[in-house]
């Protein structure tokens, strides 16, 4: 089935990414062991473990989001077969490593015919989904999203995928230009012209959600108060410095939320490693039917992926990807481990 016994994983070891070698793990009864083709880089995410690494002088694993094929599926698992493609997210289970040992509700089926580098950002586009669904958007609504990253990219086109009517900005105009050949039609080159093609649609109501895909700290919490509508929602999907405005909030009553991961099940060790679904009546969107559900995007090419692909890399130049991350950011987007 396979040979090895042992293989290599991207770890940041005190704020330098290098590679270990792990045991291959053994099957257990819900869950499906894949072995790696591709491996998608989170860049937040992964650049705030490395920085806690640094600070904590500790090592930790990196990487969440990956495509493979499956040499052996668990006992108590009837939804996937061995021999099949699966795109999977969440860690501690999926990382940039050869094989992985996931938990069935955290892999979805991937049709032949899906690119399975796109496939690969099921995780980040599990995370946009579930962003989109905390706003609570219906039919014909209309969102900002700020912050044009890869994350970003995924959340507008899913937006847009959705009949939502999308405006987004970043700092970046290559970004920018990226969503425009995407089809967009209200993609800014900054902040202040957003804001007046959202008065202009809207007729001066704001739009009825903000997306913030941006971090660090600055007043974007605050002033996307000024764009949404009354009781509008502001969703915080970034790793955004929390302050805001009490009265801006107040004047408003606007919502503030947080996005967490790709969904219900997340850190949910019942739902996770022991098999125990939510019941659809219950909970109907969990993190497994996320993952699944950006792959039907992908199926549908009701989105695209494959332009937002900047970069690919063997495990052996881990180092090379993530230099790039930090020293070239313009022309860094999507980038993918190949296995």
């Amino acid at each position: 089935m396979y040979e090895k016994v042992s293989m290599s994983t991207v770890s940041a070891n005190q704020g330098i990414p290098e590679l270990v070698e792990l045991d291959i793990p053994t099957c257990t009864e819900h869950a499906v062991l894949i072995r790696t083709e591709y491996s998608a880089i989170s860049p937040g995410t992964e650049m705030l473990i490395i920085n806690s690494t640094k600070k904590n002088k500790s090592l930790s694993h990196l990487g969440y989001s990956a495509v493979g094929i499956v040499v052996e599926v668990g006992d108590k698992v009837k939804h996937i077969q061995v021999g099949q493609r699966v795109a999977c997210y969440g860690a501690p289970y999926v990382k940039h490593a050869q094989y992985l040992l996931v938990p069935s509700p955290l892999a979805a089926p991937v049709p032949s015919h899906v690119d399975p580098k796109e496939a690969a950002f099921a995780g980040l586009g599990a995370i946009a989904i579930h962003a989109i669904r905390q706003a609570e958007l219906q039919f014909g609504e209309s969102v900002a999203v700020v912050g044009l990253g890869i994350l970003g990219q995924i959340m507008a086109q899913i937006a847009d995928a959705a009949a939502l009517q999308v405006f987004a900005t970043d700092l970046l105009s290559s970004r920018c230009d990226i969503l425009r050949d995407r089809g967009l039609k209200h993609v800014s080159y900054s902040i202040e012209d957003m804001q007046n093609k959202m008065n202009e649609v809207t007729e001066g109501q704001g739009v009825d959600s903000a997306l913030l895909c941006a971090s660090g700290k600055n007043d974007l919490i605050d002033r996307s108060m000024d764009w949404i509508r009354d009781r509008g929602k502001i969703v915080i999907v970034g790793d955004l410095e929390m302050s805001f405005s009490r009265s801006k909030m107040f004047g408003k009553e606007a919502n503030i939320l947080i996005s967490r991961a790709g969904g219900p099940g997340r850190y949910d060790k019942e739902y996770e490693t022991d098999g125990r679904g939510y019941p659809l009546g219950y909970v109907r969107w969990t993190e497994g039917r996320n993952i699944a559900e950006y792959i039907r995007l992908l199926a549908e090419q009701r989105i695209q992926v494959s332009p937002l692909i900047s970069h690919e890399y063997s495990l052996e130049d881990a180092p090379q990807a993530y230099d790039v991350i930090i020293n070239r950011t313009e022309d860094t987007l999507g980038i993918l481990f190949k296995y």
